[in-house]
């Protein structure tokens, strides 16, 4: 007699298989008996079904324990448990696109044959990649490594009326088929024995763990990751964004604070100048509101206490030129790794930017004083008033051990509007003159052209001086690239916004000024991804506007004039000498982002560089892992909850006055209003231990692991229940 077992699982098609293998040996005048055992009838869950073959009737109705040759059609089935059992000599004919040598390991000195059951019936449209139907594919390997013949595969397909795709998948497991002995000594496999005692109700194993391990029967398994959050893979500052916002939720703001001045130095900056991206960013902006992000950094910086500072240790010494956020930045982290950095400026306060380019009610002088002490008390040397040209850049390069330039963005550009007569004044320099003498405005008609930042605080900043201001930009208010609550405030404080409006010339009447400029539509997009904006033809597309003063900011370029060349280093045509020290670049000097935070994160990276050349060691962090989107978000688990909003003064007060715009959040009285904001983080991609994992496994295997969890894989059937109930994406299914 010849006994023959199947392993696969439901849904292959095995028992099928079974009764095909039994009908082409009755053809050729065999008694044969097929069979299989229906205990777990659910798709993916392991089967076993059995054939017997011989000359004589066959009366034994016993499931095969013993069997001559085991099919396996399912590759995740394929371990050393296979062979238990089986009698010597027999095949093993197993469902694998590998030859039937890479097998030795596993099997050794057994006759294996193998056959990529699952890729030929894929590429016959039998079944699907996450159940295919291989019985039929199976049948031609089976047959072909028992020593039939075609024929016998054709006739047992014709029997149960399968044609077409089957009979190709036959054909080609029949002739593709790869068969051998392998090396090595085979050896007994001991299955698995328990007792099962017979309990009384009141036992106390009674609901213990099963003895039976279906882990099995799994054809997939849970496992955990931690995904990069969008919010931090939106910081241009390179913040743990939702760390601290965590932190915050818990009301440990020395923490918070503590995980933001990991990365950058101005936390209360950006609390308020930034334009935040991961507010932008944040999934929950699908669901109700977003985090706010930007109010929350500012109430860590606000409230928490920062770490005391430590003194330079190390013998090296860096040169910083430029104290812009880039050039402060990078300051800060190289004294934090311990070495004795020099600042240059050329200006006679330090800030760069921060100081000359943004408005006092948007930054107030002492929160930037604050932030900018706390680096210098790292051990820091400021030398302002300094203006580094390429000679002194030279002198620099051969006093210090390495040199950082960080001047941002020096130039302001410009366009030809004026017949002579007129003038423009940059942004740039109207914000300076600004800060440094403001002088009235009362009655004066303003003119602002251009539509980034810069535009927008010299328009408010001219408001609150008194003038009247118009804004004129050549797009909408929709492809504005100021920050959009500066667009909403301008306009409330009584700043005009003229839309699709381009200047073309700057002229007198003989009574006043005037900037005649042309009316704009929208064409196709340019390659910055906006509509471009194409002049109107028609006969009133001409405007004249009168004003008093005209203001221009177009954004601004880096002056390069100050980079060395090569290892020779000339003015002109004079030589100057050699460079000493390894020159780096950064911040919008390098990049032109133009934005606090990305200049925060270009510093950041510039000392890693230099540490990196001075010493060799590497502190760049690996790859982050994928975002983790709204698409692996479970929204209905949370509630809505509306954001909490910081404090604005009312536009009449504003107006009037440089004082502070934007308040920040109140404290509440049991709860502050920050930590209730926190709260409403979803925590994308990282487990906060919810259980909602552990509470829908049916099999209970989900086990506490310290902070985390543990699935018993002994006895998971890979249901995934768990991955579907995870609301943070952190638990997914992988195939086996």
């Amino acid at each position: 007699m010849t006994e023959l077992t199947i392993l696969g699982r439901g849904g292959q098609g095995g028992v099928t298989l079974a009764k095909l293998i039994a009908a082409a040996y009755f053809r050729r005048g065999k008694f044969v008996q097929a069979f299989g055992v229906y205990a777990a009838e659910r798709s993916g869950a392991p089967l076993q079904a059995y054939v017997r073959i011989d000359d004589a009737e066959i009366t034994n109705h016993n499931q095969v324990r013993h069997p001559n040759h085991v099919a396996v059609l399912d590759r995740t089935l394929i371990a050393p448990q296979v062979v238990v059992g089986q009698k010597p000599g027999g095949w093993l004919i197993l469902n694998s696109p590998n030859p039937p040598e890479a097998f030795s390991g596993m099997l050794p000195g057994r006759r294996v044959a193998t056959v990529d059951a699952t890729g030929i019936a894929l590429a016959n449209g039998l079944g699907t990649r996450t159940l295919p139907i291989v019985n039929t594919t199976m049948l031609g390997a089976v047959l072909a490594v028992l020593g039939l013949v075609v024929e016998d595969v054709q006739v047992a397909l014709g029997e149960v009326k399968l044609a077409g795709a089957n009979v190709s998948a036959a054909m080609a497991a029949f002739e593709g088929v790869r068969a051998a002995t392998l090396s090595g000594e085979a050896t007994a496999v001991a299955g698995r024995t328990r007792e099962s005692p017979t309990m009384s109700l009141f036992d106390d194993t009674v609901g213990a763990t099963p003895t039976l391990t279906t882990g099995t029967w799994a054809s997939q398994r849970p496992h955990r990751q931690t995904l990069t959050p969008p919010c931090n893979h939106g910081c241009p500052a390179g913040n743990d964004v939702r760390g601290f916002v965590s932190a915050t939720a818990r009301g440990e703001y020395d923490e918070a604070l503590r995980l933001l001045l990991e990365t950058s130095p101005f936390p209360a900056v950006c609390g308020r100048v930034c334009p935040a991206p991961c507010t932008e960013a944040c999934n929950r902006g699908d669901f109700d509101e977003p985090i706010q992000v930007r109010e929350l950094e500012r109430y860590a910086a606000e409230h928490g206490i920062r770490p005391r500072t430590k003194a330079p240790w190390r013998s090296q010494r860096i040169a910083i030129i430029g104290s812009g956020p880039a050039g402060l930045s990078a300051t800060y982290h190289l004294a934090k790794l311990g070495y004795l950095v020099t600042v240059f400026e050329a200006n006679d306060e330090l800030g760069g930017v921060l100081r000359t380019g943004i408005p006092a009610y948007r930054l107030p002088r002492d929160v930037l004083d604050s932030e900018i002490g706390y680096i210098l008390d790292q051990g820091v040397i400021a030398h302002t008033g300094v203006r580094v040209n390429r000679r002194k850049l030279h002198q620099i390069t051969q006093e210090f051990d390495a040199v950082f330039v960080a001047t941002g963005l020096q130039h302001s550009q410009s366009i030809d509007l004026s017949d002579g007569k007129a003038t423009l004044q940059q942004g740039i320099d109207f914000l300076n003159q600004v800060r440094r003498c403001p002088v009235s405005m009362n009655g004066q008609h303003v003119v602002v052209i251009g539509g980034g930042n810069t535009a927008l605080d010299a328009a408010r900043s001219a408001r609150r001086l008194g003038a009247n201001v118009r804004i004129v930009y050549r797009r909408t208010r929709e492809q504005m690239p100021a920050i959009r609550e500066e667009v909403e405030e301008a306009l409330e404080e009584g700043v005009v916004l003229d839309e699709l409006l381009s200047p073309l010339r700057l002229w007198h009447d003989g009574v006043g000024a005037l900037l005649t400029c042309v009316r704009m539509r929208l064409a196709d997009a340019d390659e910055s991804g906006r509509p471009r904006p194409v002049p109107e033809e028609t006969e009133d597309a001409f405007i004249d506007l009168r004003y008093d003063r005209a203001i221009l900011a177009l954004g601004q370029s880096a002056d390069l004039s100050i980079l060395l060349e090569g290892s020779e280093v000339r003015d002109g045509q004079a030589l100057v000498g050699l460079t000493g020290s390894p020159v780096f670049a950064g911040g919008d000097f390098a990049t032109s982002e133009g934005t606090v935070a990305a200049a925060i994160g270009s510093g950041r990276r510039a000392a890693w560089h230099i540490h990196r050349t001075l010493t060799g060691d590497d502190l760049f962090p690996p790859l982050p892992e994928p975002i983790a989107g709204p698409e692996v978000i479970i929204n209905h688990v949370f509630p809505h909850a509306p954001a909490a909003h910081g404090m604005v003064l009312p536009p009449g007060e504003r107006r009037r006055s440089f004082a502070e715009v934007r308040i920040g959040f109140s404290d509440g009285f049991e709860k502050t209003v920050a930590r209730s904001e926190a709260q409403r983080c979803f925590s994308c991609g990282m487990c906060n231990e919810c259980d909602r994992c552990m509470e829908h496994c049916p099999e209970g295997i989900l086990v506490r692991d310290g902070k985390g969890y543990r699935f018993d894989y002994d006895y998971c059937k890979g249901c995934g229940l768990c991955a579907a109930q995870c609301p943070r994406g952190v638990i997914y299914m992988a195939e086996l």
